[in-house]
């Protein structure tokens, strides 16, 4: 219990502090091969590209321990390409839909019809399509586009960034909000427990109070001495809390473990499961609206290639193949400590695209959730951790509990002895 907890004098702190597990992102791009076709109404063609693998550094700044028994921090991550982990480079190009047009597009539909012919006129001076072919750096770390300053013209507040656009530009040497947690030092059931983030109780993104609650821990330990129930942990990069429901026992090289994974309703639609109505606006079951923690933009995720999702969204487009193995994300947490072993979050992006009336670019594109990319960060304990854990863990437990069957061997016959000693003294 002592070396659970977040103080600077346990086992655990070090490791709390400066994550020593290796940790890998990995991404996987939606590559379009039919775009011509899709802006005449097509069902979209795609073939995955990937994965692109990036070493993730974690650490945390800014510890300030608090009289009420928790500790503020920031933590940040650092991302380096790694070309032989990689099926490819950075250098590629991939053919993506423009995510900044077809966005706007669909945010502006029911705007006047002014404002939509003069956006679609701006688009054919930029030289603007539905469709772009960039490289994996330019998507993932961003883009000059002078579409930016066009849409901030136009529609002051529509898109309220300016500069680069980079679905991971707020990825890579950033932090991920104030975090307060529980340092358990009176209670050790309340340890890694969120108290706040960034100042906050609850988030404000959602329709209802349960949705917009902060529940669980940050996502790197629990509290000790788990149940084979379920976790929960804040994610900021999905806006939300997250349930993950226990699956099996096993074992992680040697040392045992609970699995966790993500149940069916997790991105499940309020009408297939009531509580989840609060993130409605929905569509089908399967993928979480996310337009008003994404800047309004109709961003939704979900499991890689629509895993446990609504079969209509699989046959929309072609070329996904969803699969538990591949696609399923999982904790495999050490009981006992409440320490993560091995894990595999994985999460996919998709855009909602459709044809929107007055602006010329988008064709006779369909209504289709159309899939980006999707992306894992995965790693396990390794090395002289691994090595410390299974020591301390496993192996000196069941060398005491040998010495203890032992040492209750030798007591049978001297009891036995004793009592007839006894026995014959009377």
């Amino acid at each position: 219990l002592q070396n659970v907890r977040i103080n600077p004098s346990s086992i655990s702190f070090q490791m709390w502090k400066n994550i020593p597990v290796p940790f890998y992102l990995s991404v996987h791009f939606f590559e379009v091969l039919n775009p011509k076709q899709v802006l005449q109404g097509a069902k979209p063609v795609l073939n995955q590209r990937g994965p692109y693998v990036y070493r993730e550094y974690r650490y945390k700044t800014n510890i300030t321990f608090h009289d009420n028994d928790t500790v503020s921090y920031l933590e940040y991550r650092n991302l380096f390409f790694q070309p032989d982990l990689s099926s490819g480079t950075e250098d590629e190009y991939v053919v993506v839909p423009n995510i900044l047009m077809l966005g706007a597009a669909v945010m502006m539909e029911k705007l006047p019809n002014i404002l939509k012919i003069l956006l679609s006129g701006a688009l054919a001076g930029l030289k603007q399509e539905a469709f772009m072919n960039r490289t994996v750096g330019e998507i993932m770390w961003g883009y000059e586009d002078p579409l930016i300053d066009t849409i901030n013209t136009l529609v002051p507040g529509l898109i309220p960034f300016k500069g680069k656009f980079g679905l991971f530009v707020d990825f890579n040497n950033t932090n991920s909000g104030l975090f307060t947690v529980n340092t358990g030092m009176k209670d050790i059931s309340q340890v890694h427990m969120v108290d706040s983030w960034n100042g906050l109780k609850k988030v404000s993104y959602w329709r209802s109070s349960q949705c917009n609650m902060i529940n669980g821990t940050a996502g790197e330990m629990w509290p000790p001495f788990m149940s084979p129930t379920s976790l929960e942990f804040y994610s900021p990069d999905a806006c939300r809390s997250m349930t993950l429901v226990y699956e099996q026992s096993g074992k992680f090289k040697g040392v045992p473990t609970y699995r966790f994974v993500a149940p069916k309703t997790l991105f499940a639609n309020g009408t297939d499961y009531p509580p989840n109505e609060g993130f409605c606006p929905c569509m089908q079951s399967g993928i979480q609206n996310v337009s008003t923690c994404r800047l309004n933009a109709p961003m939704f995720i979900s499991h890689p290639h629509f895993y446990n999702a609504d079969p209509s969204l699989v046959n929309a487009v072609e070329g996904l193949h969803p699969s538990k193995d591949q696609h399923g994300l999982f904790l495999d947490v050490h009981p006992m400590t409440g320490i993560p072993m091995n894990c595999s979050i994985k999460l996919q992006l998709n855009l909602y695209i459709k044809q929107v009336s007055g602006i010329i670019q988008t064709g006779k594109i369909k209504p289709v959730v159309l899939p980006l990319l999707w992306f894992a960060e995965s790693g396990s304990i390794e090395g002289s951790v691994l090595k410390q854990f299974y020591n301390n863990l496993v192996l000196l437990p069941s060398v005491l509990d040998y010495v203890q069957y032992i040492f209750l061997g030798l007591s049978v016959p001297l009891i036995i002895s004793a009592a007839v000693l006894m026995a014959m003294s009377k």
